[in-house]
């Protein structure tokens, strides 16, 4: 869902928080960065907000467990248990999709709306709002649409029951979320911020914006102690993708520390986001890693007296820890919009940098240079100690893996104690499209089976796949009192018995025979176009020349490659005409035996055997016929005047 991992902004409460690898629950601390099987309970009178788009939002109420499942570029899937929570999606990218795991379905969201959820022991509620559509999926694998105020109510059974209903006035809940998203879509400083960067609101509460030479617009927190340094209050832990990552204590501590740049201003610290880019990218913290060894590439575990850190200061580069080796230690600049700058140099795009020789600014500044004794770091909260006893140049980079083994201890950076859900909700199962992707542990002496223990153990149960052509929708069910319209009827395809029953159709001269099918009956009744008025003649071109296979009775059927099949004649007022009528189709009824053939024609043998040649069109014939659009009695007044004379 974009290049930010979902982020964990509010708790209001006692919400407890668990990552796989710990053996315990701990209490939850804001801006964290989720990862994939990170699990959340909310005690009594708690909530919980987490932010995983630039404007979508899941909230979950008191006595709820909700956990992120997965986490992809364009999909997200959430997993309750138990509970109440919302997804309030202003916006959602073209091709997202948003998947909610509850024990007796799964739903599938990808349209923008207020989604509301609600699990209990046997039923598993889900409303949508403001536009919202989405798709259930039951455990047998049968889906259903659900469309804009909706309810849909899934029960446990076998199979699992499902009705749909007028959905309920919005109550306390829901006007609670539609406050807290009003609230962060008027932020004044996203207006300095690129779009979908989280943590904006924030930022209006605790500090001011200043527009300064250079800089632009740059952001300076209120309160702060003269002493105070970025990454100072706060703790390391170990994310399973990004590795060490800093967790600020400060309830605006998530933008100014995951993305821009710390500068130092007339005696103060100021946050620069730099331009406006057209798309943020997150980073676990924007700090150079300092050794005092100058031989950065040798990997040092044991006796390593600390570890340093500084602020990145204006265009300055990270050296990442995290990702793939050939990323790793290499300058980057991801997300940034203004000038790269090393050694107090703007470079350009195919500059060579010595990694060894970048002095970094901020750590020529008196009292930014920050460190922890190597036992603490990634294990306890901490509030880091300034650097006195050594210059900036005796200070090399460190290029690539931290120095520092992560420890169970550091899945949580010091966290206390939190309350654990009961047993029965985390052993629920839970429908899912998909089985959660295994992740390793960070260190070799726990067995993955072991680190499961206190988490969520629920089982993923896989709906059973169908072939395209197998696949059978859900029935709707039918609605309550007072619910809205249904869904129209959609047309079935053909079944493969009535595709058997039909006919070749007629060549492109002849016009289709209207047929109709009686609902309470099997056989199948034909019928002929009413006959055009006598004094038009019908608008059409002759039948193109065509040689048809006797059909398999005993009356002769009439051919001929220049006359209109079906030919009769009738008199109206004294006048002979001749009237077109398109031939039936096989299975249809048959004229009478005694009808006279048309004149001209050629008669099939009775015997079989293939007809004689037919007769060849005259001069005559061809000057006597009709032109398209002419009257009848212009048609035929010549033929006509020959027909009386030779009586």
């Amino acid at each position: 869902m974009g290049p930010h991992p979902a982020a964990a902004e509010l708790y209001d409460g006692e919400v407890s928080y668990w990552r796989y690898g710990a053996d315990e629950w701990v209490d939850a601390r804001p801006n964290l960065a989720l990862a994939e099987g990170d699990a959340f309970y909310t005690g009594n009178d708690a909530n919980l907000e987490v932010q995983f788009g630039s404007r979508s939002f899941v909230r979950a109420d008191e006595n709820s467990q909700l956990s992120l499942v997965a986490q992809e570029a364009h999909t997200i899937q959430f997993k309750l248990t138990s509970g109440r929570a919302s997804f309030d999606m202003r916006s959602l990218a073209v091709g997202d999709t948003v998947e909610v795991s509850t024990p007796n379905a799964v739903f599938v969201i990808e349209h923008p709306g207020y989604y509301r959820v609600e699990v209990n022991s046997r039923e598993a509620h889900f409303i949508t709002r403001r536009g919202g559509e989405a798709t259930v999926i039951t455990a047998d694998g049968r889906s259903l649409s659900i469309y804009p105020s909706e309810e849909i109510v899934v029960t446990a059974g076998n199979p699992v029951h499902v009705a749909t209903y007028a959905p309920p006035s919005p109550d306390a809940w829901d006007r609670w979320n539609d406050e807290r998203s009003d609230r962060i879509s008027e932020s004044i400083s996203a207006r300095y911020l690129p779009p979908g960067m989280y943590g904006a609101e924030e930022l209006d509460h605790y500090g001011q914006w200043r527009v300064v030479p250079t800089y632009g617009a740059v952001w300076i927190p209120y309160g702060m102690r003269a002493d105070w340094v970025p990454y100072s209050t706060g703790s390391w832990v170990w994310d399973p993708y990004y590795e060490w990552t800093w967790i600020d204590d400060s309830p605006w501590g998530w933008a100014p520390f995951h993305y821009g740049r710390w500068i130092y201003l007339d005696g103060f610290w100021a946050w620069a986001p730099g331009p406006v880019v057209r798309r943020a990218v997150y980073s676990p913290a924007l700090v150079a890693f300092l050794i005092r060894d100058h031989d950065v590439s040798a990997r040092i575990s044991i006796g390593l007296p600390g570890l340093w850190w500084v602020a990145l200061s204006w265009g300055e580069p990270v050296l990442p820890w995290w990702g793939p080796s050939h990323y790793r230690g290499h300058p980057w600049w991801g997300g940034w919009g203004g000038p790269r700058i090393v050694n107090h140099v703007v470079i350009n795009q195919t500059t060579v940098i010595n990694v060894g020789t970048i002095h970094f600014h901020n750590a020529t500044l008196p009292h930014a240079i920050l460190t922890v004794p190597a036992d603490t770091f990634g294990r306890e909260r901490i509030r880091a100690t300034l650097e006195n006893r050594y210059r900036y140049t005796d200070f090399a980079p460190v290029r690539g893996e931290l120095p520092v083994k992560p420890t169970r201890a550091s899945l949580f950076g010091g966290a206390s104690k939190g309350v654990a859900p009961p047993r029965e909700i985390l052993a629920r199962p839970v429908v899912s499209t998909r089985q959660p992707r295994e992740r390793l542990l960070p260190w070799q002496d726990t067995a993955p089976r072991a680190a499961t223990q206190a988490g969520p153990e629920s089982r993923y149960v896989i709906p059973p796949a169908r072939r395209p052509q197998e696949t059978k929708p859900l029935p709707r069910p039918p609605f309550g009192a007072d619910t809205g319209p249904e869904r129209p009827p959609q047309p079935l395809p053909p079944r493969y018995e009535d595709m058997k029953k039909s006919v070749t159709p007629p060549s492109p001269a002849t016009p289709r025979s209207q047929t109709t099918t009686r609902e309470q009956e099997t056989e199948r009744r034909e019928v002929q176009p009413a006959a055009r008025p006598a004094a038009v003649a019908p608008a059409s071109r002759p039948a193109a020349p065509s040689v048809q296979v006797p059909r398999a009775r005993t009356e002769p059927v009439p051919q001929s490659p220049v006359t209109p099949r079906g030919q009769t004649t009738i008199r109206e007022q004294g006048t002979e005409r001749r009237e077109v009528k398109p031939a039936p189709r096989p299975g249809g009824v048959a004229p009478p035996a005694s009808r006279p053939a048309a004149p001209g024609s050629v008669q099939a043998p009775r015997g079989g055997g293939e007809p004689p040649s037919p007769r060849v069109e005259t001069r005559q014939d061809r000057k006597e016929r009709a032109l398209p659009g002419q009257p009848a009695n212009q048609t035929y007044r010549g033929r006509d005047r020959e027909n009386r004379d030779a009586r």
